[in-house]
């Protein structure tokens, strides 16, 4: 009885390990089909993006473009009269602070600076004491 229980333990075992042979080989089969998959796929993408690459190129050639600039924009060349003089200038805009009053922005840094000196201290923090 114990031989007969020994043989079929033994082939389970067999049985398992061959059912997890044939699982690994097709799960290796598989990625392998993947993996050719995505090989072909990355080959078409190389094809596509080469093919897209001759045709920008085709259409940003120097001649093509020149010929729709000539064909399509009403341009001519810059001459050297076509330059105005300084009196044909715009008024300056009106100025925000009276002549005689101080730049508010230079006021604003001035305000800032006297913030920012070491001789000014708030109250939260004691004041230095001098050095000699």
């Amino acid at each position: 009885m114990r031989i007969i229980h020994l043989f079929v333990i033994g082939a389970l075992i067999f049985a398992a390990a061959y059912v997890y042979r044939i699982k690994m080989d097709s799960t290796a089969r598989t990625r392998c089909e993947r993996v050719l998959r995505l090989h072909a796929e990355i080959r078409e993408q190389r094809d596509a993006i080469a093919s897209l690459r001759s045709e920008w190129a085709k259409l940003d050639a120097p001649h093509r473009l020149q010929g729709l600039s000539d064909r399509h924009l009403q341009l001519k060349p810059v001459n050297g009269t076509q330059y105005d003089s300084l009196k044909n200038l715009p008024e300056r805009p009106p100025r925000m602070f009276r002549p005689g009053e101080p730049d508010p922005i230079g006021a604003m840094l001035n305000t800032i600076e006297a913030a920012s000196d070491p001789d000014n201290v708030t109250g939260s923090v004691p004041q230095p004491e001098d050095k000699q």
